[in-house]
């Protein structure tokens, strides 16, 4: 298996009633990753809510983590944003000081640069670390597209981009890459409900929201399907379509954080200008588990 293949988890923050970081639920979080079999944990993405917390707070995270984690998973660090300097800035201190095994790091959005300063960016941060990078490609929220040729031209000319994590939904692109890339370059689904087709593609895993709340069953499907199983994925891909479709009714990780509050492994609250789950989703998911 390549290093960044299988099921990764973008981790949620859990938050206290008075939006503090749940440190207690965090560590059960990572430990429920630990014990569900998952391949690596992605720290501070976008499921992490990392544009509302604190420079101090990502700290108390990425610590609280590790200290969990013991050294039993991967770690993927998520550094990203629309500054490629301090961008750079960021990554060179976090790989000397956490050490990751990659840093999972978002095109830039509200810019919207053209391709060739996606490619500039990218190669800037590639030489700011010595950490593998995981490129990641997600319009809906960056406005703009990392296009296959530019991912291809990242992955052959920079040793150290090593995987796309692609969340355009666009299967001609994610056909291109992986008919074009270069040996050992991961293609790793963003979306939750696109990983079997990918895999059927010839893609590697995922990079998910929904394995924080079912991290067993979740990369149990994953590796049904990179095995060949595919009676054994559809039928677990089929079990939580529901659910999965559900989490991101009303956001990310809004559905995510309501499911496992449900579940009793953290409370619900997210930061504004998110706002927590309605009523109605709720119930909804609270009916689809009875039916589980």
């Amino acid at each position: 298996m390549n290093p960044f293949s299988g099921t990764g988890v973008a981790l949620i923050t859990p938050f206290l009633e008075d939006l503090q970081v749940d440190v207690s639920a965090l560590r059960r979080v990572t430990r429920n990753m630990i014990q569900g079999k998952i391949e690596y944990l992605v720290i501070l993405g976008t499921t992490g809510e990392s544009a509302t917390l604190t420079a101090e707070e990502q700290n108390l995270v990425i610590e609280t983590i590790l200290e969990e984690n013991d050294g039993e998973l991967p770690i993927v660090l998520g550094i990203g944003g629309n500054n490629t300097a301090s961008v750079c800035k960021k990554a060179e201190a976090w790989s000397k000081r956490y050490k990751p095994s990659a840093v999972l790091s978002v095109s830039p959005y509200y810019n919207k640069p053209s391709q060739e300063g996606i490619y500039q960016h990218y190669k800037a941060l590639a030489s700011s670390t010595d950490a593998s990078i995981i490129l990641y490609n997600v319009p809906g929220r960056t406005a703009s597209n990392v296009s296959a040729e530019t991912c291809l031209r990242l992955a052959h000319d920079i040793n150290n981009v090593v995987a796309m994590k692609e969340a355009s939904g666009d299967i001609d692109q994610v056909m291109k890459i992986i008919a074009g890339r270069p040996e050992g370059f991961s293609l790793l689904s963003g979306d939750d409900h696109m990983v079997l087709p990918y895999v059927a593609l010839g893609g590697d895993g995922i990079i998910s929201v929904t394995a924080n709340a079912f991290p067993d069953k979740f990369s149990q499907m994953v590796r049904a399907s990179l095995s060949g199983d595919w009676d054994q994925a559809r039928k677990f891909h089929y079990e939580m379509m529901p659910l999965t479709k559900l989490n991101f009714a009303e956001g990310n990780p809004v559905g995510v954080k309501c499911l496992m509050n449900l579940l009793g492994v953290c409370k619900s609250e997210v930061r504004l200008p998110l706002v927590q789950a309605t009523k109605e989703l709720g119930e909804k998911m609270r009916a689809e588990l009875s039916l589980a």
